[in-house]
């Protein structure tokens, strides 16, 4: 009887610890203002601007986000939260205003950058690029 006790009580603290794991590692909201949110982007997404944006892309984002946006960069698993897979469908929904807003202001593991990258229309740029991840 002992040993079913024993048992029963590892089994459910593997589940609770497995729960709880999984429970942290899920992303949790980030909320745009929705001035921002709704804001254009005013820089054309041609070869100019994506090549800017690869450039910046290359230089400040990949080390996490990977070179295709997949969040498999050669920091991420040092990270406290995951860099997110921006080729899904939850990324490509959000509008080009939300990733500025993200960009610029960071949280977390993700840094402010709009005093590294103080041109806006860099960002834009950036945002531009980030569309071409499928």
């Amino acid at each position: 009887m002992k040993t079913k006790m024993m048992i029963v009580s590892m089994l459910m603290a593997i589940f609770i610890a497995v729960t709880s794991f999984t429970f942290l590692q899920q992303p949790k909201p980030w909320p745009v203002p929705e001035k921002n949110s709704k804001m254009a982007n005013p820089v054309k997404s041609d070869d100019a601007s994506l090549k800017e944006g690869k450039a910046i892309w290359s230089k400040d984002c990949s080390s996490c986000h990977g070179k295709s946006g997949k969040g498999d960069g050669t920091k991420a698993a040092g990270l406290k939260t995951p860099p997110g897979d921006f080729t899904s469908a939850a990324v490509h929904a959000e509008t080009d205003g939300d990733l500025f807003y993200k960009i610029s202001e960071g949280r977390g593991d993700m840094p402010t950058f709009k005093k590294k990258i103080p041109d806006a229309d860099e960002i834009w740029s950036v945002v531009n690029y980030m569309r071409t991840f499928k």
